[in-house]
């Protein structure tokens, strides 16, 4: 009943008890004396269960790290196994090529920030509020389970001993912060974040392989980066600026990547034109200059003849560009008429201006 004094524990009931057990067990087989015969069958018999709970299976994306005595002695691939069960062996299998996540700044399970994550001094000495997620997977197996003494996250649900646990989140944090004190807050904010994901990448290995963690970066992708609450409007102007800035960078970058190539094709043409135009103007003169050349021969030869010959070429280039009138003195009566002789309808005295 409730209150009332146990009685104390007495080692030697304890030693009566069980030493008659063994004597009801041993009367209770035929013969009495036989269960020595049956010793050997029962030890054999778990021997066989005890071995039997050896076999493993390691699934297509699982490696088990193998154990003898508590020492490490190598990894097992998929498949079916068998090693020496506990306590003379033990095995620890996990999944290897499994994309698993750290959240940096924040938590999805339940939805909260974590501000002593994610707040962060720039290098122009400005606060931004940073949140990250980390991808990573097992990448050596045996110094993930025995390399690393992590005290463990409740806060994730990481178990004691595991570096994806606070070891893990301090090295993310840490190079990431080294990263972001490097940069303005105007380069985290807007051009600079593909910069600050390869960095913090860069960085995080390099710590987590001195830790000889045994893990793998995948992946760092930055979430939100924002300013505190408190200037996140003034901030946000400041981007929304620079982003009109960046459009009409590129509008213009976009228009002289237009305007070039037309430019320079106008101007190959130009420079083509004058180029047929140079070549054509070169051979007319050097023809002109051979004409003139072998006149001249000509002329040094015969002068009269060569002189006659141009005076008679020079006469019917101009003459069948002229007009002639012939007047009669005598039908005129000395007075010169001014009739509409042109077939245009000149005057005789345009006519006679333009004669002169």
């Amino acid at each position: 009943m409730y209150g009332e004094k146990r009685p104390e524990f007495d080692p030697d009931e304890v030693l009566r008890n069980l030493r008659g057990g063994f004597d009801r067990f041993r009367t209770g087989v035929p013969g009495g004396k036989s269960l020595k015969t049956l010793l050997p069958f029962l030890l054999v018999i778990l021997g066989l269960l005890w071995g039997g709970t050896g076999f493993y299976t390691v699934g297509p994306e699982e490696q088990a790290a193998l154990r003898l005595f508590g020492e490490y002695r190598g990894n097992e691939g998929p498949g079916l196994h068998w090693y020496p069960p506990a306590p003379i062996g033990t095995r620890n299998i996990e999944a290897v090529l499994e994309t698993k996540t750290v959240e940096i700044g924040f938590r999805s399970q339940p939805a909260r920030d974590v501000p002593v994550e994610a707040l962060m001094i720039t290098g122009d000495l400005n606060i931004v509020d940073i949140q990250m997620v980390v991808q990573y997977r097992i990448a050596n197996l045996g110094d993930f389970l025995f390399s690393v003494g992590d005290p463990g996250d409740p806060d994730r649900d990481s178990r004691e001993g595991r570096p994806d646990g606070r070891t893990l989140i301090d090295a993310t944090e840490s190079a990431l912060r080294q990263v972001i004190g490097q940069r303005s807050i105007d380069d985290a904010l807007t051009s600079g974040r593909e910069a600050v994901q390869e960095d913090t990448k860069f960085l995080l290995q390099e710590l987590v392989d001195d830790y000889e963690s045994g893990l793998e970066i995948l992946q760092v992708i930055l979430q939100t980066v924002r300013p505190p609450d408190q200037v996140r409007d003034a901030f946000d102007d400041v981007v929304r600026a620079r982003v009109d800035k960046e459009s009409r960078i590129n509008e213009a970058l976009a228009y002289e990547q237009d305007r070039i190539p037309r430019e320079l094709g106008d101007a190959e043409q130009v420079v083509q034109a004058a180029e047929g135009f140079k070549a054509a103007r070169i051979a007319r003169a050097r023809g002109e200059a051979d004409r003139f050349t072998a006149i001249l021969n000509e002329y040094e030869q015969s002068k009269e003849v060569t002189r006659q010959r141009l005076y008679l070429e020079s006469i019917e280039q101009v003459l069948p560009n002229l007009t002639l009138y012939v007047f009669d003195p005598e039908a005129a009566n000395g007075v010169l008429p001014l009739m509409q002789l042109g077939s245009d309808g000149s005057s005789l005295a345009s006519v006679a201006r333009g004669g002169n």
